[in-house]
Formats: structure tokens, sequence, C-alpha cells
């Protein structure tokens, strides 16, 4: 006797690329409904697969947790509400990222504005250009903050401490007569953005552009570490 009969209703279809047929799917006699978006272990994927959907998702969850720390702080000191943002609002605008990172300057937008809200709780700080006022809290921007996930992601991948193979999403590149490392991947041609802002493709560039001492660095940590000293010398390196 098969048990699994009960669950259909909680299976849907999403049908991708732009020559789909759309077929109709059945399961235990019961047809499938299609729908244009779904949520898969708490990423939204849609029919498209842009990323609009699950930013504003992840938008409004950040929104809902920051305003309750709003509300409920009434002394705002940064001893305090940083470390309630950075546990409490940011796992919502970060949790996979390496997945489904936006590109299209709306959706990103759409996730600073959460960091910008959370900024203006400290009167003392208005005055300043945002850039220094996440200096003075320890903050980087969300956008930079993708982009070291990407890196660090590779780099987890390459030094086999990842469970996912670096050879599943990356070809290593044979020119070996260029600056760098000798961990350079290669970077293929992208007829749309979908698979040039896709992770495979958008992480290349800024990793073949570190030196050899950061990718040899034994421990995630010590990557991390190398990731802030660059940062500190060139300030726009994590930005698009």
């Amino acid at each position: 006797m098969i048990y699994g009969h009960k669950n259909v209703e909680k299976c849907k279809v999403v049908h991708y690329g732009r020559d789909n047929i759309g077929y109709n799917y059945s399961l235990y006699g019961q047809t499938l409904a299609d729908v244009e978006s779904e949520k898969d272990l708490g990423v939204v994927f849609s029919n498209d697969l842009k990323v609009g959907i699950h930013s504003r998702t992840a938008y409004s969850k950040a929104s809902q947790s920051l305003g309750l720390i709003h509300r409920i702080i009434k002394f705002k000191n940064l001893r305090i509400l940083i470390p309630l943002y950075k546990s409490m609002v940011r796992p919502h605008l970060e949790y996979c990222t390496v997945i489904w990172s936006p590109h299209n300057v709306k959706d990103k937008h759409l996730l600073e504005r959460v960091q910008h809200r959370f900024i203006r709780m400290f009167p003392e700080l208005k005055t300043l250009p945002y850039d220094e006022r996440l200096k003075k809290l320890g903050l980087w921007s969300l956008e930079e903050r993708r982009n070291r996930a990407d890196l660090l992601e590779v780099f987890k991948m390459v030094k086999g401490f990842s469970a996912v193979s670096w050879s599943q999403f990356f070809t290593r590149s044979h020119v070996t007569n260029t600056r760098g490392h000798n961990w350079k991947l290669q970077k293929k041609q992208s007829q749309l953005d979908i698979r040039l802002y896709f992770f495979s493709q958008r992480c290349i560039s800024r990793w073949n552009s570190l030196c050899q001492e950061v990718v040899e660095s034994p421990s995630v940590n010590v990557f991390k570490n190398h990731l802030e000293k660059i940062r500190r010398r060139q300030m726009d390196f994590f930005m698009d």
C-alpha cells in the first residue's frame, strides 16, 4: 500500500525555460498544480530564474525583525543593537546568497534599505555618509558581504573543506603566464544574464584577482582575515 498520496497537494510544478511546452504532471492520479514560483529549502525559485520574489521575501522578514528590535529596545546602545541585528535581521538577508545573489539594482537597493534603516537608529551617525557610518559600526555593505560569501564558498571547494567539489561548478584555467595565483578558474561565455550572474560565473574575476598568499590560506579564518586586509587596502574590491 502507498501512503505518500496524502501529500500530493504539497507538490507543485514549475516550468523553466522560454521554450518549455508546459506539460501537465500527475502523481497518484492527481494533477499537480502549475505555479510561477515555489520555495525549496528556504529559497524561492521563480520560473524565470530571477530572484526578485525571494529578495522581497527576505526584505519583508528582515524588516519585521528589525521593527521588533526597534519597538522592544528603548535604549539604543551599540553593544546591544549590533549583536541583535547580526543574529536576528541580517541572516534573513544573507541566507544562501551564493544561490540567489541579486544583480538587479532594484533588488540590491531593496535589501540594502534594511541596513540603512538599522543605521538610522543611531542619531549621532545621521550626518555621516553611508560608507562612513558602516565604518563606525564595523559593518560591511550587504553587497560586499554577498561577494565575500562567494569567495568563501570557492575557497572551501578548492581546499576540500566543502562537500561539493569545485569541478561541479568550475573549470581550472591552464593559463600560467599571468600574475596572481596558480588556482585561476576559466570564465566561459554567457549569452544570458541568468548565466552571467550565476555563482559559477560571477565570482571568477574576483577570485582570479587574488594573490597566491591569499589562495594558499591554511584555514577559512585565515582566508577571512586576508579578505579583511584586502578591503582595507581597496574599498571597492567587493563591490560589483
